[in-house]
């Protein structure tokens, strides 16, 4: 029996990612074979694709997240059974496979009123959103943040979440048309491009600027994300769109107000079951009462994957994108 594949056998543009047949895996103790229904698309299959980020080996299937249904169970698995609906987001690598086994223990349970597709899109997106604001810098009501690509996947999540917990949202997007998209999705302001982005927040918070920057651009925009910071401001850098952020001399933190830098990933705010399990719990919470709606807007079969990397990485794209096998 054989499972169909996107897989990379070298570093380079869409053009390596090549659709292939591959053994069905069997699993193994504590492991889960899930079918897939529906597989997300993020930035950062892109950078494993072009080896920004490192496999571990090639040849290797891209893919990040991904739901579906449980086919076969290993030993020893208690959080799963065979027919459940279940999603996940995070290593290792795999998705973009009709078929895969993974760590049961890094499965959820999808609620019966989350559809395949959604399930699929929001989950890396979603949980990257639920830590962000909760856990990385815990978003107040009355407060102004400030959201880069807010037109984008997590971005959109960002923006109706921030706004949930009521925050004052600035979103900063690329075009006139994703500025209207951010708009209808819960932004209080929106600012076209980034060469004036400190002059535009001054003017939106009174001089005040924001205690915290979401910023998943990376080096285009990572010296006007410091500069919107009020003192004692948090920098978030999660992600590289435009390419990895410079070496940053900290003397430039202390000039600019003893600003705060971190630079986090979902692997390490899901490290452990119990808080994976949290953070989804949250996320399937706020889309169930209708707080955060996931914007699935564009679909490709899984088999053309390479057409819709290029159409995330020319910026073609709003809200998710997902792969159906």
């Amino acid at each position: 029996m054989s499972t169909k594949a996107i897989r990379i056998h070298a570093h380079g543009g869409p053009e390596v990612l090549r659709w292939e047949d591959v053994p069905t895996p069997e699993p193994g103790p504590g492991e889960a074979l899930i079918h897939h229904e529906a597989i997300g698309l993020n930035f950062i299959d892109i950078y494993f694709r072009t080896g920004l980020y490192k496999a571990p080996h090639l040849p290797i299937t891209l893919g990040m997240e991904g739901a579906g249904v449980v086919r076969a169970i290993g030993d020893g698995v208690a959080e799963v059974a065979i027919g459940d609906r279940v999603a996940y987001a995070g290593g290792p690598l795999g998705a973009y496979a009709t078929e895969r086994v993974i760590a049961a223990e890094r499965l959820v349970k999808l609620p019966d009123s989350i559809d395949f597709a959604t399930g699929a899109a929001m989950m890396l997106q979603g949980m990257t959103a639920q830590y962000l604001l909760h856990r990385t810098y815990r978003v107040r009501s009355g407060e102004t943040v400030l959201i880069h690509a807010a037109a984008g996947g997590v971005g959109l999540i960002l923006t109706q979440w921030a706004r949930y917990l009521g925050a004052t949202v600035i979103g900063v997007v690329s075009t006139e048309e994703k500025a209207e998209i951010a708009r209808a999705q819960g932004a209080h302001h929106v600012i076209v491009g980034y060469a004036n982005l400190a002059a535009g927040v001054r003017r939106l918070t009174g001089g005040a600027m924001v205690p915290v920057v979401y910023d998943s651009v990376g080096k285009d925009t990572f010296g006007a994300s410091l500069d919107c910071l009020a003192p004692l401001g948090l920098m978030v850098s999660y992600g590289n769109a435009s390419g990895p952020v410079p070496p940053v001399e900290l003397s430039v933190l202390a000039a600019k107000g003893s600003l705060f830098l971190t630079r986090p990933t979902l692997a390490t705010y899901t490290a452990s079951r119990a808080d994976l399990v949290a953070v989804a719990t949250d996320l399937f919470d706020v889309v169930g009462n209708g707080a955060v709606k996931i914007q699935v807007n564009q679909t490709f079969p899984l088999a053309e994957a390479a057409a819709a990397q290029e159409a995330l990485e020319a910026r073609r794209t709003t809200g998710s994108t997902v792969l159906i096998p």
